[in-house]
């Protein structure tokens, strides 16, 4: 870890104002160890944990509103989550341990990076090192020809191949949320769905903030009526792990068939995975196995798996067809 100065603040305007060449840290569960690795090197943190940022208020529309210093631990057990968003509880419980929830913050959970051991490893990118694209663009990508038993199968490019980590992403990219950012230029909004951006030529490109700007909110919308959702997180043991394949259904059956549908993905994708394609093969239909598992089959239709995770594809196709029949029941 290289030195950096530090600076604690007490409101928003004071954090945008002492953003230039800084990192902000919350709870830090990302942040520090990727310091540690020397792949994060910021000049100065700021401290925002005094930020008035941590409530969940309900809207006047009927949805919801959350902090982006609410603890993950407080958003999982919040009554109004648990009883209108029960698939982003069931996300955020499957992930890391209770002391790391205690400590992550939404804010963080939607900057987190990637897990990929090659973008991890310190000389990555540098003379000598692993090729990581990610890390220091044009060196190439390791995880093509080496390694890449957890990487992603939907939306690579031929400069990364990394798969995004978070289980709260999921189930957000499912509920359609809205995260609401302030910087220099003032607020906006920005769709969940354009908040990560795909590697393509520009891995290192990660998400649609622009330099020194804040996530302040995530709105969710009013639940819809008479739908029921579920998350399901397939790893390769039990807790504290991260996802080969995860899926985040919200769907409403009324008469035997699918009204309303959403799915997304994790564990698969270079970001949070809207399905379109699950969805546009679902609605309207029979919510029945035969209708779950073409489902299935037009969500993986364009993966493009590696030597070591072409299981996937079958896994994710099991996970998400359970996923349909556990929301639809």
């Amino acid at each position: 870890m290289e030195t950096f100065s530090y600076v604690k603040v007490p409101t928003i305007d004071k954090a945008l104002g002492s953003a230039s060449q800084a990192k902000f840290i919350a709870g830090g569960t990302t942040l520090v160890d990727l310091m540690k690795l020397s792949v994060e090197k910021p000049k100065t943190l700021i401290d925002i944990n005094l930020l008035p940022l941590d409530k969940i208020e309900k809207l006047p529309d009927g949805g919801l509103r959350i902090g982006a210093m609410v603890r993950n631990s407080d958003l999982a057990w919040n009554a109004d989550v648990k009883e209108s968003y029960a698939v982003l509880s069931e996300a955020i419980l499957s992930g890391a341990s209770p002391q790391l929830r205690n400590m992550a913050t939404t804010g963080g959970n939607l900057l987190q990076r990637t897990r990929c051991a090659y973008f991890r490893e310190p000389s990555a990118g540098m003379p000598g090192g692993y090729g990581c694209n990610k890390r220091t663009p044009g060196t190439g990508c390791a995880a093509l020809e080496g390694f890449n038993r957890t990487h992603a199968i939907l939306g690579t490019s031929e400069h990364c191949i990394a798969t995004h980590p978070s289980d709260m992403c999921v189930a957000m990219a499912a509920l359609e949320a809205v995260i609401h950012v302030e910087g220099p230029k003032g607020k906006r909004t920005i769709a969940f769905a354009d908040f990560h951006k795909l590697p393509g030529a520009t891995p290192n490109i990660e998400n649609a903030l622009e330099p020194g700007e804040l996530i302040t909110y995530v709105d969710l919308p009013k639940p819809v009526e008479g739908a029921k959702s579920t998350y399901l997180k397939l790893r390769d043991r039990a807790s504290y792990e991260f996802a080969l394949s995860s899926a985040a259904v919200v769907a409403r059956v009324e008469s035997g068939h699918i009204r309303y549908i959403r799915v997304a993905l994790g564990g698969v994708g270079t970001k949070p995975w809207r399905s379109h394609e699950a969805e546009a093969a679902l609605m309207g239909k029979p919510a029945n196995a035969t209708t779950f598992k073409a489902a299935a089959e037009a969500a993986f239709a364009k993966a493009k798996p590696h030597k070591d995770n072409a299981f996937k594809v079958e896994l994710a196709k099991r996970c998400l067809v359970r996923s349909l029949k556990t929301a639809a029941a």
